[in-house]
């Protein structure tokens, strides 16, 4: 039992991340190649965050956060 339900909380999470960057990141205007090089990263691994296929490290919240002038914990709640 243990194992299937942390998975899925997991899932759901990085799916609500990558929902929220998208979401925060058209609110801003920007384009995904706009957020990449604000955040210091690839525009392929924002559109796979954005699709929830990418699990990002509390390093990589930080910088899209701040890309996005925003407080990181506003990427990981429903809003």
């Amino acid at each position: 039992m243990r194992g299937t339900t942390r998975p899925n909380r997991c899932m759901d999470v990085v799916w609500l991340f990558g929902v929220n960057v998208r979401h925060y990141r058209k609110l801003k205007g920007m384009t995904q190649d706009q957020l990449a090089a604000a955040a210091d990263m690839e525009r392929s691994y924002v559109s796979d965050l954005e699709r929830g296929t990418r699990n990002p490290s509390v390093a990589a919240l930080g910088r899209i956060a701040d890309a996005l002038e925003i407080e990181p914990h506003m990427l990981l709640f429903k809003r």
